[in-house]
């Protein structure tokens, strides 16, 4: 059966669209077809790591929305792009880089609807065993029907106050909607606090799971989104980190 993971952070920064491709990649290489959906609309940016340029997009999630296309036609197979054996396939489907037509969006809306109707056929058509939602920050409409169909959620925040304000709100909105899984991420950690409090602090606040707790990483930055982290770095701490989380991902 095919599963709908949605990563999610309430504002941005957070390194969601990283964490996105990062997960969709360790689970190709085990030999899943993926999907990864950029929903973050009003400002697109994991097609980056996946070393996509405007030139190499045919289609888009927007064009999807106009009816210009088949959501399965706007869907890239960026496989190849990964650097590294992979077992299984991932497609892309981007939302659209042009700022024309992101002011479109902006000014115009479109019918959330589609989405959902999207999300089913594409899984259908590409024959996926996953479907990872790159969601745009905060809480709108689009937001609520990523969470509200998902099999699993993925909230990253990072260690700092804004952070816990915003993901509380975030968490009880997923509680409310009966996530079946709910995990919480915490990301870009300083080295100078415990990780093991600071997973006592997160899972006392939220009454919801740790999937994983990242360091600040300045290979990471170093990247600075030019590829996929898991696959330059395969034994950093972080990558081992990504992996723990898929398979709490995989086994839910």
């Amino acid at each position: 059966m095919s599963k709908i993971i949605s990563v999610h952070s309430f504002r941005g920064g957070t390194g969601k669209s990283n964490t996105t491709a990062n997960i969709a990649a360790l689970l190709a290489m085990e030999g899943a077809r993926v999907c990864v959906v950029d929903t973050d609309i009003n400002s697109p940016g994991i097609h980056v790591l996946f070393n996509l340029d405007e030139a190499d997009m045919e289609h888009s999630l927007n064009d999807y929305l106009w009816g210009k296309c088949t959501i399965e036609q706007a869907a890239q197979d960026v496989t190849g792009h990964i650097g590294a054996e992979v077992k299984g396939q991932i497609f892309l489907i981007p939302a659209s880089i042009k700022a024309g037509e992101i002011a479109r969006i902006l000014r115009e809306g479109y019918d959330v609807g589609l989405l959902n109707d999207g999300f089913r056929d594409v899984i259908e058509k590409l024959k996926l065993d996953y479907l990872l939602i790159d969601t745009h920050p905060g809480l709108n409409e689009e937001t609520l029907l990523s969470i509200a169909i998902s099999n699993s959620l993925v909230i990253i925040m990072r260690p700092d106050q804004q952070d816990y304000q915003g993901t509380a709100v975030t968490v009880d909105v997923a509680k409310k909607l009966d996530v079946p899984n709910l995990l919480i991420l915490v990301n870009k950690t300083p080295s100078n606090l415990d990780l093991d409090e600071v997973r006592s602090r997160v899972e006392q606040t939220y009454e919801a799971k740790v999937g994983a707790i990242l360091p600040h990483s300045d290979e990471m930055m170093m990247l600075a989104s030019s590829g996929i982290f898991t696959v330059q770095f395969p034994e950093h701490t972080v990558t081992k980190g990504l992996r723990n989380l898929v398979e709490l991902l995989k086994a839910n």
